[in-house]
């Protein structure tokens, strides 16, 4: 099986500075990072221009994995429509000049039609494509509509972009309601990027998914989940995605060394 290499989200840190996330991964031995819209945001607000903070990421060493978008995109119309494809564009660009080969975005909160969806997935998957990137589209097991796996794949088929592939996430999986097997239904060719961290057994909240928790502390059978997956040649990166208050409140430095420990116990 081809070896899989592990990516730490910003979201799992999410209190820490970015610069201090780029020094803890880069420290801890992550292999890359995971950057969001909202980094980006966050510079911009303390006076740092996109440029620098790419800039200071090149600086660093630290690869990127993926690069966040804003989602509420797939049943956006009019001008919140334009805008949204608008910060589309400049997270792939963001990506590009980062030597990123994917950008991903969740699925919206709501409902609506499902061709509408793939319309605006397809335009996605164009504005992707003039920056040579790929859009992986994740399911939210608290969402409405695209809350598993079976109406995220039906989305996917029907926009039919080739820059546009399914995003695996283990919490939203199990947390949803499936299992690793039903991995074996998904062409090799649909994965486009791979997310995880551990499900709580017990005290989950409706609509709330910040409980977030390191691979052996929940319920995801994470050895099956990760077989599954290089079982049909994924060898991309595997984010480490793991938001929890709990965590943001100790230090940053233990959180992802103990993080990349267990990821790496249950990689097959």
């Amino acid at each position: 099986m081809l070896a899989m290499k592990l990516a730490l989200h910003t979201w799992t840190l999410d209190t820490t500075p970015l610069a201090d996330v780029l020094r803890v991964v880069r420290e801890t031995g992550w292999d890359a990072i995971e950057l969001r819209r909202v980094d980006f945001m966050r510079a911009a607000e303390a006076g740092e221009s996109p440029e620098r903070v790419i800039e200071g990421i090149r600086k660093s060493g630290v690869a990127v994995a993926c690069v966040g978008v804003e989602l509420g995109w797939m049943w956006a119309r009019g001008d919140e429509r334009a805008r949204l494809l608008r910060v589309f564009d400049e997270q792939c660009a963001r990506a590009a000049a980062l030597g990123c080969a994917t950008v991903m975005s969740a699925s919206d909160r709501g409902r609506g039609d499902l061709r509408e969806a793939a319309t605006n997935v397809r335009a996605a998957g164009d504005v992707a494509a003039r920056h040579g990137v790929r859009v992986a589209v994740e399911f939210n097991s608290q969402a409405e509509h695209l809350n598993a796996l079976a109406p995220m794949r039906e989305l996917l088929a029907l926009a039919g972009h080739p820059q546009c592939g399914l995003l695996l996430d283990a919490y939203h999986l199990v947390r949803s309601g499936g299992t690793p097997a039903d991995i074996d239904g998904v062409a090799a060719t649909e994965i486009a990027y791979v997310q995880f961290s551990d499900v709580p057994r017990s005290g989950l909240v409706p609509g709330a998914a910040t409980d977030r928790l390191p691979p052996g502390a929940g319920a995801v059978p994470f050895r099956e989940f990760f077989a599954k997956v290089a079982a049909k040649g994924y060898a991309g990166y595997a984010s480490y995605e793991a938001p929890n208050p709990q965590a943001w409140a100790r230090p940053p430095a233990d959180v992802a060394r103990e993080a990349l420990a267990a990821s790496r116990a249950v990689l097959p």
